[in-house]
């Protein structure tokens, strides 16, 4: 008896991790190499395709006359539930968590952040939009971008 308890628990255990990792795995869309030129400044961002229940990414932005931004990022399965956390220099990693929402978009959500408090992606016929949005000094804010896909 005891054994069948535990094999019942470990298949709930299992069932319940599994489907966060299926969550990333719908994420596929999102791997590639993308780039933003605009005037101002050009981004390029990459993601690794899902692989064991994570993404990893990378992003940079160059203006001229500002030294790049560098960031990193990456996508996992926490304990509140599919998470993505933005590695920014000079800054503790913070985390955002996936909002329930359509195939083809993700919106990773932090209430608590300063700003951003939402991260949002999704494609864009052979494009990859991407922005954040919150409340900056007390006002609606917002930045987006258009990435077409790197060759």
């Amino acid at each position: 008896m005891r054994i069948a308890l535990a094999l019942i628990g470990f298949a709930v255990a299992t069932a319940a991790h599994a489907a966060p990792m299926d969550e990333i795995a719908k994420l596929s869309w999102m791997a590639g190499s993308w780039i933003e030129d605009k005037v101002t400044s050009t981004t390029r961002e990459t993601w690794l395709p899902p692989m064991g229940g994570a993404m990893a990414g990378a992003g940079q932005t160059n203006a001229p006359g500002r030294k790049p931004r560098i960031e990193h990022m990456k996508i996992t399965v926490e304990p509140a539930g599919v998470t993505y956390t933005a590695i920014v220099p000079g800054q503790p990693p913070t985390p955002f968590v996936l909002l329930p929402g359509p195939q083809g978009q993700a919106v990773f959500e932090n209430k608590d952040h300063d700003y951003p408090q939402r991260v949002i992606y999704r494609r864009c016929g052979e494009q990859l939009c991407a922005g954040i949005e919150g409340v900056r000094r007390g006002e609606p804010a917002s930045e987006s971008w258009i990435y077409r896909r790197l060759p």
